[in-house]
């Protein structure tokens, strides 16, 4: 059992919003994903987001707390510090995780974890719901290899995760740790290893996922990727199910990247989230990002609500609605299982009142 729900969605619980929707009325987002920093440590052989060149670009402090608030006051429940690049290369991170918190947002972030450092770990990590860390090996060697980064990096990560846990533990804070893993020909044999590692130094969980080609990457190493031949590591990984910890194997999305039928004929979700990139662009959709058709303004220009209000948005959200074919969409993508939530709301199937 996925206690996370990491291989499905959440939106069930947040009915109001979504009757608000159904209705037509106004909607703000949940959920928005931040991209504090263009650039990255890293260059990953599987990064979905190289075509944006890396550059090195971050988020203005004062402009985005100021922009929080507001975010926060408008019923924006939680930020993830993502994005395109790594988020703890911006030099105020730990002053914007505690500002986000303070403004009353849910706090995550996805990250390499190089750069999360004791003294980083110490300030912020008891305001942070959960933190990721994206590993691509379970040993040094095939670890750099995939990120294309030193070795040593690796130790680095699992010193600093290990920091993490002692931390939250003697701190008692509610944070969850956790770590992915994307599945590839170069690292399934290390699976196992992974898992056993990081239960050992008191992660929460791992995540073994698939890859999903992005339409716009330039890397296609991995495009005709499937998995049905690693389907068996899902039992195999289960024996390191235990003492608090969980392999969360992402089997639906594996299997979903198979059908053509995504289950859904139009994109619905985008009112529930929002992307905000390094530069401030406002973006409806991270498989798009530099698609002016999904950009709805910039915070460095414009205050959120103006960006979200305004009809930029609104007729973006009619594009999106009417004209946009999934079909060229990124397979599995982020809204991927909301979208067919959604869309039995507004199309439901016969004798739906017999519960």
């Amino acid at each position: 059992m996925d206690r996370l729900r990491i291989d499905d969605h959440k939106l069930m619980y947040h009915v109001h919003r979504v009757n608000d929707w159904l209705s037509g009325g106004l909607v703000y987002p949940i959920y928005v994903e931040i991209a504090t920093s263009g650039t990255c440590n890293h260059r990953c052989t599987f990064c979905a987001l190289d075509y944006l060149g890396y550059q090195r670009r971050f988020l203005d402090t004062q402009v985005l707390r100021a922009r929080l608030t507001e975010m926060a006051d408008r019923g924006v429940k939680s930020v993830m510090y993502a994005g395109e690049g790594e988020p703890l290369l911006h030099k105020d991170i730990g002053e914007i995780i505690l500002f986000s918190k303070s403004a009353g947002l849910d706090v995550a972030v996805t990250t390499n974890a190089v750069l999360l450092r004791e003294r980083l770990v110490d300030q912020v990590l008891g305001a942070i719901t959960w933190i990721r860390a994206s590993i691509g090996g379970g040993t040094a060697e095939t670890y750099s290899s995939i990120h294309r980064t030193r070795a040593e990096d690796f130790n680095r990560v699992l010193t600093n995760l290990a920091y993490a846990a002692k931390v939250k533990s003697k701190n008692k804070y509610d944070c969850t740790l956790g770590a992915q893993l994307l599945l590839l020909p170069e690292n399934y044999q290390e699976a196992g290893i992974l898992a056993k590692t990081l239960r050992d130094i008191g992660l929460d969980y791992l995540i073994i996922k698939p890859y999903s080609q992005h339409p716009l990457s330039l890397t296609r190493t991995y495009s005709d990727l499937r998995y049905g031949n690693y389907l068996r590591l899902r039992d195999d990984l289960q024996e390191y199910n235990h003492n608090g910890f969980q392999v969360v194997f992402r089997l639906d999305t594996m299997q979903k990247l198979d059908e053509l039928d995504r289950g859904y004929a139009r994109c619905y979700g985008l009112p529930f989230w929002a992307y905000i990139d390094a530069a401030g662009n406002v973006c409806g959709c991270s498989a798009y990002l530099g698609n002016e058709a999904l950009q709805y303004g910039n915070i460095n220009e414009h205050t959120f609500s103006e960006i979200w209000e305004g009809g930029t948005r609104l007729r973006s959200l009619h594009w999106t609605e009417d004209e946009l074919d999934i079909a060229q969409c990124r397979q599995n993508c982020r809204m991927d299982k909301i979208n067919q939530y959604l869309w039995e709301l507004r199309n439901p199937p016969e004798h739906v009142n017999f519960i």
